[in-house]
């Protein structure tokens, strides 16, 4: 049966409306938004939903398992948080491991785009590859031995296996050879995010200029701030056109360089990522980020082999969209309207998506996130459906 949707206030990409009336249909699409109409007493705000472009995973699942099983799981967990799309991200492993997850991977992205779909389940729009072309500097938790130089012929295998489905590559620009391959990606329409760099502030413009358009995770595995060398997290901040990830926890950035970032990147340019790995929403323990083994405590994902030696190395984050969103607000005294978009539109507009995946408005499907009145999250609805 056709539904209402009556809201305080409705986020769309462009504007705020008040006191909105929203008439989804049987088949849950928007038919009408009607401003003005809904009762003054009304506590709620509406939002699109989240688009999470760097996850690895969670509920004990890696995306790399790249299986129907894992991808009911996952989907479900994370439309559970407020996401309705997207980027099954991968890290780097050898050639033929990362060639079998791209195609297990694909496989899914197309069977969500059929009638057999779970509109309660968030939906995979397509690949991030982070890795292997990245540097060993700056690696992380990257295994060494599966590093590689940039390969524009590796590439095109890579994204062959994964049917063309890779909308986002994470690239290092100072390695010989990379900034020939994010010419080639940009040419292809792939969006191409400087990460995983040790680049020097000269290196990282001419990756910019090579068609880079975003930086990866800012401020975690980037050569550091110097007042004379700027580097490449310098460069993240001071471009004003190139978006910029942020891994709002509380543990991989801290608040101080959160309100940093939101004041250097704006309301347009920055992008509020999860890097999730298989523990996020998951009690602490061991888990597996990839191929290597992760230990969970206290909110800290930390590589098990550097912490058996003493050294602490991030390993992805047990972070969900919908904390990211209600930690930016009180980290940096955001409003609602800022944060959400930071997790929806500004995401959606990096991959040429915005008309598609946040579009509110009438014709599109009825995906909304639902806030209270202190701004946390306490429903979603995928395609007129509630998921919790």
């Amino acid at each position: 049966m056709p539904q209402t949707l009556q809201a305080r206030s409705l986020v769309t990409a462009s504007q705020t409306i008040q006191h909105p009336t929203v008439t989804i249909s049987a088949d849950g699409i928007i038919t009408k938004i009607e401003p003005d109409s809904a009762p003054k007493t009304a506590t709620n705000t509406l939002a699109a939903t989240f688009f999470d472009i760097h996850t690895h995973g969670g509920a004990g699942h890696d995306f790399m398992e790249a299986t129907p099983e894992v991808f009911r799981k996952l989907g479900g967990f994370l439309a559970s948080h407020g996401v309705g799309h997207y980027l099954p991200t991968t890290v780097t492993a050898s050639v033929d491991r990362t060639l079998t997850s791209l195609e297990g991977i694909a496989k899914e992205i197309e069977r969500s785009s059929g009638s057999d779909w779970d509109a309660k389940h968030a939906r995979p729009v397509g690949i991030h590859l982070e890795g292997p072309f990245i540097s060993h500097a700056k690696r992380g938790v990257h295994p060494p031995a599966q590093i590689l130089p940039p390969d524009i012929g590796l590439f095109d295998r890579f994204q062959q296996a994964a049917a063309g489905h890779i909308r986002l590559i994470t690239i290092a620009p100072e390695i010989p050879g990379a900034l020939d391959l994010i010419h080639h990606c940009a040419q292809q329409g792939v969006r191409v995010s400087i990460g995983h760099s040790n680049a020097t502030a000269a290196e990282a413009r001419a990756g910019i200029e090579a068609g880079a358009r975003s930086a990866t995770h800012t401020f975690n595995a980037m050569r550091p701030l110097d007042h004379r060398e700027p580097g490449v997290l310098g460069v993240a901040l001071d471009e004003d056109a190139l978006y910029a990830e942020l891994i709002c926890d509380g543990v991989h950035v801290a608040p101080e360089l959160v309100r940093l970032w939101l004041k250097a990147k704006g309301p347009h340019h920055g992008i509020l990522v999860t890097d999730s790995m298989a523990a996020a929403g998951m009690p602490d323990g061991e888990y597996t980020l990839g191929t290597f083994k992760v230990h969970v405590a206290d909110g800290r994902a930390l590589a098990a082999d550097d912490l058996a030696r003493g050294k602490q190395t991030l390993a992805g984050s047990v972070l969900t969209l919908d904390r990211a969103v209600a930690n930016l607000q009180r980290f940096t005294g955001a409003p609602l309207d800022v944060a959400v978009r930071l997790a929806s539109n500004n995401p959606a507009i990096l991959l040429g998506l915005g008309d598609t995946i946040d579009g509110i408005q009438s014709g599109k499907p009825a995906n909304f996130n639902i806030f209270n009145q202190t701004g946390e999250l306490e429903g979603t609805m995928l395609s007129g459906r509630l998921v919790q």
